[in-house]
């Protein structure tokens, strides 16, 4: 009870002044409007320092039966699935099958009471993201092309915590949250009954971060994994961030793995944009600095490359909260393009398909979850950012809103996006169990 009380009058608290800088236990309010804060060159504020993260979490309320999130004008948006659990990620088959991750955060280790973490659990129940890890994949077979799956299938089991999927040479390849595996698929399968095969293991344990995506080179021989950061800012040591906040190369044939980038704190969705040729990742940034930073953003990803976490931010900008590493500061790059502060940015695929048009083609969609830690909240929606002769070129714009109801509950959140066979864009929404199927009105 001792404790309990102790932390509400934490989080009730009030401003102090300690260390020479600003340390807040109330909740500040973002002063740089929203649409500053996304492109080449966001703006960028002094960070304050808070003691405790902000908190204004959006209560996960299921969606009102026949409601849906809001397209953008010119498009429509349908239901493609529900009844899933917890659906993550996407990947489409070369026969229009969807694969669909519904997964959830494996256990942790027990590290005994904390009040933080007896908060952060409390926070993450009351935004829908304590639910049960189903742990599988399922298939949705849309069968006469409405845009509406007709069937529902489990197709793969005995999985941990799946997120990433990639298909390559008659193999099906998953990111557990500790591992790659591998099962064989045949084209049309509805399940797959064989027991994964190990390829390489991921670094696991605490998992502060614990998605992992993967995808698969253009020339067939490796795979790229993203593997995000054990901590906000390297509070638990280092030594346990060996081989986090980076992105992995895989050699298929030796099985051997080396760090391909480094210093991008939590980075998902990896996409080949369809012009350069170059890897492109969304990353999700640091906390506790502020509603106004750090930007999430995505990025192309260069062999050998620093992005900065934990010791700068959105290049060569140094957390004070961090031991310092001069080095590594001095060679940390500039992300290609910022996504807004705590939008929690985890989808990304370009649109390769010719449906959107010629205006929007080889440009990027991005799933942004929504924060938790934003006063306003920011994210809950999927936008669009144009890009020519593969680099971003103009502002994003929203794709699909209406997430959060009238009374700030989030009815659903989206994660990870694809494009269907058809070209259509579908957007996997963990907290409302579906899958949404946007495309232009006919």
């Amino acid at each position: 009870m001792k404790k309990l009380l102790v932390a509400i009058l934490v989080l009730a608290g009030l401003a102090i002044v300690a260390g020479g800088g600003l340390v807040v236990f109330s909740r500040p309010e973002a002063t740089v409007p929203i649409e500053q804060t996304y492109g080449p060159n966001p703006v960028l504020v002094e960070p304050i320092t808070e003691w405790m993260p902000s908190v204004n979490v959006a209560e996960a309320t299921p969606w009102p039966e026949g409601t849906t999130p809001t397209a953008a004008e010119g498009l429509v948006v349908k239901e493609y699935a529900g009844g899933l659990e917890h659906p993550r990620w996407l990947h489409v088959l070369p026969n229009g099958d969807v694969l669909v991750a519904e997964s959830n955060a494996p256990p942790k280790p027990d590290e005994g009471f904390s009040i933080r973490a007896f908060f952060m659990g409390l926070f993450q129940a009351r935004a829908g993201a304590e639910t049960k890890s189903a742990n599988r994949i399922s298939l949705l077979r849309d069968t006469d092309g409405d845009g509406i799956a007709d069937t529902k299938t489990v197709f793969l089991r005995r999985l941990n915590s799946p997120f990433g999927m990639t298909l390559l040479n008659g193999k099906l390849y998953v990111a557990n949250a500790d591992a790659i595996v591998a099962v064989p698929y045949a084209e049309g399968a509805t399940e797959i009954t064989a027991a994964p095969e190990k390829i390489v293991d991921l670094p696991s344990g605490r998992n502060h971060h614990w998605t992992k995506d993967v995808i698969a080179s253009r020339d067939g021989t490796k795979l790229y994994a993203t593997v995000g950061s054990n901590s906000n800012i390297g509070e638990n040591g280092m030594e346990e961030e060996k081989g986090r906040a980076a992105v992995h190369e895989i050699d298929l044939s030796s099985r051997e793995m080396r760090q391909f980038a480094s210093g991008l704190r939590n980075p998902n969705g990896l996409s080949w944009q369809p012009d350069s040729g170059q890897l492109w990742v969304v990353v999700n940034e640091r906390d506790e600095i502020g509603p106004d930073l750090v930007p999430d953003y995505m990025t192309s990803v260069q062999d050998g490359a620093f992005y900065g976490w934990p010791y700068s931010w959105y290049g060569q900008h140094v957390d004070e909260r961090v031991k310092p590493n001069d080095k590594l500061v001095a060679v940390a790059v500039k992300p290609d393009y910022a996504l807004g502060p705590h939008t929690a940015s985890l989808g990304l695929t370009f649109n390769t398909g010719d449906l959107f048009g010629a205006q929007m083609k080889n440009g990027a969609f991005v799933g942004q979850h929504g924060s938790w830690n934003r006063i306003p909240r920011s994210g809950y929606k999927v936008i669009f950012v144009p890009f020519t002769d593969g680099k971003p070129s103009g502002p994003p714009s929203d794709i699909l809103t209406g997430f959060l109801s009238a009374d700030g509950k989030a009815l659903g959140r989206p994660v990870g996006v694809a494009i269907a066979r058809d070209g259509a864009l579908l957007v996997a929404d963990d907290v409302g169990n579906k899958v949404w199927h946007v495309a232009p009105m006919k």
